[in-house]
C-alpha cells in the first residue's frame, strides 16, 4: 500500500492552514466578496459552503441549533461573523441547495506573477 500524501499546506503546518481558512472564512461573511490567489480562493469555497450550510440547519428551532452554532463559532473563532453567518448570510439561502460561493478569475498579481480571484457570496 502506497504512503498518503499529505495536501498542498500553503507553506505552513495543517494548524496554519485551518486558521488561514478560517481567517479568509470570516473575511468572506464579513466582506461578502474578497480578493485572493486562485489557489486559496479554490480551498476556501468548500469551507465557506460547510459553514453555511450549517447555519442554513440553524435556522430551524431544532434541539441542535445550538449545538450547530458551537459548531460554527469552533471553525470561524470570530463570535461576530458567527452571528451575522446565521443572522444574515444564512437566510438568503433557504431556497438554494449548495453553490452559495462564485469564484471569478482577475489575472495575474504584479509583482510575483500569482493568479488571482475573487470569491463572493452569490
Amino acid at each position: 500500500m502506497a504512503t498518503p500524501r499529505r495536501a498542498p499546506r500553503f507553506g505552513g503546518s495543517a494548524a496554519h492552514q485551518r486558521l488561514m481558512m478560517a481567517n479568509l472564512a470570516a473575511s468572506l461573511f464579513a466582506a461578502e466578496g474578497i480578493v485572493t490567489t486562485e489557489a486559496k480562493a479554490k480551498a476556501l469555497r468548500p469551507v465557506a459552503e460547510k459553514l453555511i450550510t450549517k447555519a442554513k440547519k440553524a435556522q430551524a428551532d431544532s434541539p441542535m441549533r445550538i449545538h450547530r452554532i458551537r459548531q460554527i463559532q469552533a471553525v470561524l473563532g470570530d463570535k461576530e461573523m458567527t452571528t451575522k453567518l446565521v443572522e444574515e448570510v444564512a437566510p438568503r439561502y433557504l431556497a438554494r441547495n449548495g453553490g452559495y460561493t462564485r469564484i471569478l478569475k482577475l489575472g495575474t498579481r504584479q509583482g510575483d506573477a500569482a493568479p488571482m480571484a475573487r470569491i463572493e457570496l452569490v
